[in-house]
Order: C-alpha cells, then structure tokens, then sequence
C-alpha cells in the first residue's frame, strides 16, 4: 500500500484537504465526505480505491494520525488532548490506531522524533564494518520486537475487557468409564451456574469440548479462547461419595491462583456444584447478586437416580444426531418419571424433538415441544432452559416475536447463554430482519463460541459475524471475518461469494465483483444462490444477454425442482428477459414478484413495491414508495448498497425526489451504523481491529 502523502493526485489532495478542514469533528465520517466532494458514497469509495489503493474510512483515520504525529512533536499537547483535537473521541481507542500505525504509544512520539534527528544529525561512517554491525542490530531490533509485539497481536480483542473464564472438560480419575457422565455433568453444572453470573464472561461448552484430550499450554488455550482465567478439574465417584479436585489458573502468567480438593457424598452433589462454583467467583472477585447466588444454589431434583438418567440423556444430545437426540429422549423420560418437576428433563426433551424436527418439510413433533416446554415452564418458571425451550416451540411455530421474548429472557436469568444468543441472531438475520440487533446478537455470540470444535463450525461461526457485521456497515471488520471463515473452511463457498461484495462496498467495481463471483460459481456450477449473484451484475452493467444466460440455467433449476427461492429476485429477470424481448417469460416472472411483494410484511415492503412500479412505469407510486422507505429502521446493507446501480430504479432517475430519496436511505443507514457502533462499544462488543489480518 502505497503512503498517502506520497501520491500526487489533485483528487486526493482535495480530499485531505476537505479531512483536515474537518479533522476536529469526530463524526465526520465517509458520508459527510462524499457529500462535502458532491459524490454519492459508492463512487467515492471507487475512486479512492483505485488511486490510493485504501478505503476511506482509512484515509480519513491516516490522515488524522498524520496530524496527530505533528501535533505530538512540536506542541507540548498531551496524548489525550491531541486525540480530541484530531477528532479521536476515545483516547483508548486514537491510542491503539496510534501504536497500530506507528508501532509505538503516542506519548512516545517526541522521544522517537528526537532520536530520529540525532541520528540524521551524524556524520555518514564510511567503515563497512561499522555498517555491516548497524545492519547485523537493526535486524536484531526487528526480531525482537516482533517477538515483542506479534503476539499481542494475536490475543482476542475480548482478553483484557470484562473477566472470562473457560472450564475446560473435566477429567474422569476412575477406572470405570460407566462414571464419566457423573464427571462430565459436575463441568456442566459448574459451567452453567458461572454462566449466570452477568459480571463473569463464560465460554461456551461448545468452545471448551476440543480440549478435552489436548496437550495445549494454558497459555496457548487462554490466548485461543481470550479469557483471562482457566478452570481444570479431575474427579471420580467412588461408592456413594464423589471426588473432585478443581484448579484455577491466571491465563496469561500460567501462574496457579487458587485449588480445592472436594469429598462429598453423591446426594450432596447439587451442594458441591453450588459451592465450586461461589468459591470461584470469590476467587476471582466478581459480582454475584442476591438473585444470581439463589439461582446458583437452586437444587434441579431431590432425586439422585433420575439425575444420573438426565447426566446420561444429556450426554447423548450433544452429539445431535437423530439416533442420538431419540437415544437422549428415552433417558430423559426416565428421569422424569422419577420426578415429573424435574424443569431441566422436561425442558431438554423440548429441546431434543426440536432439532429432530428442523430438517422435515413436515412437522411431527410440535405437540411434543409444546408440551414439555409447558410442564418445564410450570416447574421453574425462571429457569433459562425452560425459557428456550418455549422460545423454540414459537420458533417452530414461526411466531418468531414470541420467541424473542422467551430468548430474551432467558437472557436475562443467564447473561451468558450460546443457545440464547444465536437463536436471536438467527431471528434478526432472516425472520425479523434487523441490523443493528442482529449484530448484536451475532458478535455476542461470537464471544461466548470463541472456539468451535471442528474447523467446518469455526468458518460458519465466523460467517455469520461476518455478514452481521458487513450489513451494518462494518466492512473492514467484515473482511477480517469472511477471511477467517474461508480460512478455515475451504469448501464453505459462503464466505467466498461474501467476500466480493465486502470488496465492493469498500469500491471495487461491479466488473471486478463479477469475474469474483464467476470464479467462486466455478467450483460448484450448480449453487443457485451464487448464479444469481452473477446474474445480478451483469443485470446491474446492462448487460441483459449475459444476464439472460444465467437466469435462464436458474429458472429452469427452480422449476424443475419446485423451489420456492429469491422470489425477490424475479423482477430482475422480468426485466432483463423483457429488453431482450421475451415478453411472455418477462410477465410470467413479474407477475411472481409482484405476488411476492404485495405479500411482503417485511421492513423492505415499500422497496419492493417502488421497483415494481418504476418497471411499470408507474413512477409517481414509486417514488410514494421510495420515500416511505426511510421510515424504517436498522434495515441490511445489502438491499441499499445497489440502488443507485439498479436499472429498474433508474428509471425514476429523472424525478425531481429521487436522488434525494436515495440520499436519505443513504443518510439513515449510515446514522444507524454509528448510533449501532456506539451501542456496541458502549456493551463491550465491538473493538477496533487491526487493518491487516
């Protein structure tokens, strides 16, 4: 990347200018610049890119650090002065893109300018010894601080926020391997009951589970999880009294904090999960309320044989397959029968019919999750579990704002539930479609699963926050993300077909986003859902005859299979058919999407009606519906990034309210996005990263 000073462009150079006239005002962001220039967002972003071959949004950041640089040599202004005075509201925040640029704090500047001008300052040795020892040390300087600051690179971004914890799994000390469930279920206990603590970030069990049999360092596990503490524990029941010794460890030192050794009888097992888990909390001196500390100690069962039936049952659901989950059904059943309040049998078998049923075009269980949702809801009302489990019986139901309210509640009783947290995510991204809680939801969840099992769920985990973060605007975040995901999943073309458009709202053109897209549909011909991105952009260039060809492979596709898919998508291919002159197929699909739009009860409804009537030629009722538009709120990125480069909407371009409808779309998303960042940094959830991953 070339240095931005260094490059001699009249356009640039009007840009800085605008930046510097600006500098002080901490929300001048990309928008008011193309504003300020008299360019629409997407064109700025194009030309910038091409020129400068950075985004922006990194232009405007370079050139305040570059101001702040001067600024810290030649005034005796402090680090934090300087950082309002280029436009930084966040001293952490201008300090880390400070070091992250310069590879030193700002209160370092003066000294490191002083050094530097001592040493021009010296006469030119003309000993080739003497230089080949200035080169010998200069690489030795490198190493070392490389070594010095590479890792700290590599930390999660979490680690040094709010106080984390992993538990890792705990190990089986007896021979008899009958016992490990008892074992395993003393973790899960510990587990969950830390995770109802709100002051105390607690790793998913998910994320934990690949440890069980690793020969990882602590350290290495804690910098890979990003927490600040580790549990380890080993155990055995023997007779009627179980064993257990746990230790907690201070990650980053691997240094030994505390460790207890337990002796308890089987029936004073709920007692013993209580107790590890408030000597913990002591521990590591986090906030256990009076509400928190009673739903720690709560007993799920007084009866110890129908526990050891639910430890088993919820063994086998862990491993979600079909056989399994009926397997696990069967165990919790047996458990109920003992204790027919048994909240956490009832509410897991929910749990299980749930997920058999997800796949099936039909639904055979849902009298079943409705049922056992209900007696856990009876049994413990405020149980987070019982909570879920109603949450998906509307899930399944597809009355997705009941949903919410039981997930969000669940929250509430366990702050740091996983299966809450991406439940929410799945809602806000496709059933009730919202960015900025969608983002919220996902980057939660991206915390609590900070690492999968398998390298295939890290690269779908990954996609998600990348999305997530790519429809309210965080691109370069975005970016880091899909590359991640395709990082660790290669055959997962998802992120690879995401990928383009990152690139494309950063600037790339439409040309470079389609030959991207050509190749991802490559390696699998028959993705529809990447086809008819392709076609999209060459619909978007005008170019209808090679539109034509891919929506002709798609439609035949979706008609030969019956698939009720991108109905959204069927006024593109009305009208490409339509100016090649095949009018009959053009009605036949617009007909679809019209069906499709007026049914649409969906935030984007008034965007699907107003490129119905612009293909119309209706544009008076477009525009009506257009300018509804920005009513809604936290609408995706996606379904506004293309507006302008529409050929349908284009043509209500000579409208006197048009561009300036597009404008306030514009506008709003991009006020969304930093109340939507201010949200999340306020909550903990979003960090700067760094712009290289």
């Amino acid at each position: 990347m070339p240095n931005f000073l260094d490059i001699e462009s009249d356009f640039l150079d009007k840009l800085i200018s605008i930046i510097e006239g600006n500098m002080q005002d901490e929300d001048f962001g990309v928008s008011e610049l193309a504003d300020h220039i008299g360019m629409s967002r997407s064109n700025l972003l194009r030309k910038t890119q091409k020129i400068a071959e950075i985004s922006v949004s990194i232009l405007i950041r370079l050139v305040r650090l570059h101001h702040a640089q001067q600024y810290l040599r030649s005034d005796d202004l402090t680090a934090s002065e300087v950082s309002f005075k280029v436009g930084f509201n966040s001293v952490s925040y201008f300090t880390k893109c400070f070091r992250d640029h310069y590879g030193y704090p700002p209160g370092e500047e003066k000294i490191k300018f002083a050094e530097q001008k001592k040493a021009l300052d010296k006469p030119e040795s003309s000993n080739v010894t003497s230089k080949k020892w200035l080169l010998a040390t200069l690489v030795l300087l490198a190493i070392i601080l490389l070594a010095i600051f590479l890792p700290k690179l590599e930390v999660s971004s979490y680690s040094t926020q709010k106080k984390s914890i992993a538990v890792l799994p705990f190990k089986n000390d007896s021979n008899d391997s009958s016992n490990l469930h008892i074992i395993n279920g003393l973790m899960e206990a510990v587990l969950s009951n830390l995770q109802k603590i709100e002051d105390l970030r607690v790793v998913s069990r998910t994320s934990v589970e690949q440890y069980r049999e690793s020969d990882k360092s602590i350290t290495e596990i804690s910098k890979e999880l990003g927490v600040n503490y580790i549990l380890e524990g080993s155990g055995q029941k023997l007779g009627d009294k179980i064993l257990l010794t746990v230790q907690l460890i201070e990650a980053q030192q691997d240094s030994h904090l505390w460790s207890e050794q337990y002796n308890r009888l089987v029936t004073d097992i709920f007692n013993l999960q209580a107790e590890v888990a408030k000597d913990i909390a002591g521990e590591i001196k986090v906030i256990v309320t009076p509400d928190e500390a009673e739903r720690i100690e709560r007993i799920p069962t007084e009866n110890i044989q129908a526990y050891e039936y639910y430890l088993k049952g919820y063994e086998l659901m862990n491993l979600y397959a079909d056989g399994y989950l009926i397997e696990a059904i069967e165990y919790f059943k047996k458990a109920i029968d003992l204790d027919p309040l048994f909240a956490e049998a009832q509410a897991y078998t929910a749990v299980c019919y749930y997920f058999l049923d997800i796949f099936q075009a039909r639904k055979q269980h849902t009298e079943e999750i409705n049922s056992f949702a209900d007696r856990a809801l009876l049994a413990s009302p405020e149980l987070p579990i019982s909570l879920i489990a109603k949450g998906l019986f509307y899930m399944h139901d597809q009355k997705f704002d009941l949903a919410v309210v039981y997930f969000e509640k669940a929250l509430e009783y366990n702050p740091n539930s996983s299966m809450a947290t991406n439940f929410l995510s799945d809602i806000y991204a496709m059933s009730i479609p919202n960015t900025k809680k969608y983002l919220k939801y996902a980057l939660r969840g991206n915390k609590l699963n900070v690492a999968l099992v398998d390298s295939a769920a890290m690269s779908i985990s990954y996609l998600h926050l990348s999305n997530a973060l790519a429809q309210a605007g965080f691109f370069q975040e975005a970016e880091v993300y899909a590359q991640k995901s395709i990082a660790f999943d290669e055959d997962n073309l998802f992120p690879q077909y995401l990928y383009p458009y990152i690139q494309f709202a950063q600037g790339e053109s439409l040309a470079e986003t389609g030959e991207s897209l050509k190749a991802v549909l490559k390696k699998d011909t028959t993705r529809l859902d990447i086809m008819i991105e392709v076609a999209k952009i060459h619909y978007c260039q005008e170019e209808y005859e090679s539109a034509a060809f891919y929506y002709d492979v798609f439609t035949e596709m979706k008609e030969t299979f019956g698939l009720d898919i991108f109905d959204s998508e069927e006024i593109k291919i009305a009208y490409t058919y339509k100016q090649l002159g095949r009018l009959e197929e053009a009605n036949k699909h617009l007909a679809v999407y019209k069906e499709f739009a007026e049914k649409d009860d969906s935030i984007y409804r008034d965007l699907l009606l107003s490129a119905y009537y612009a293909y119309i030629g209706d544009n008076e009722k477009g525009i009506y519906h257009l300018k509804r538009f920005p009513e809604q709120k936290d609408y995706f990125y996606w379904l506004v990034m293309m507006l302008e480069d529409d050929p349908i909407m284009k043509r209500m371009k000579d409208h006197p309210e048009f561009l300036p409808t597009l404008k306030e779309i514009n506008d709003q998303f991009w006020d969304s996005h930093k109340s939507t960042r201010i949200m999340l940094e306020e909550e903990g959830l979003l960090f700067p990263l760094r712009e290289n991953w």
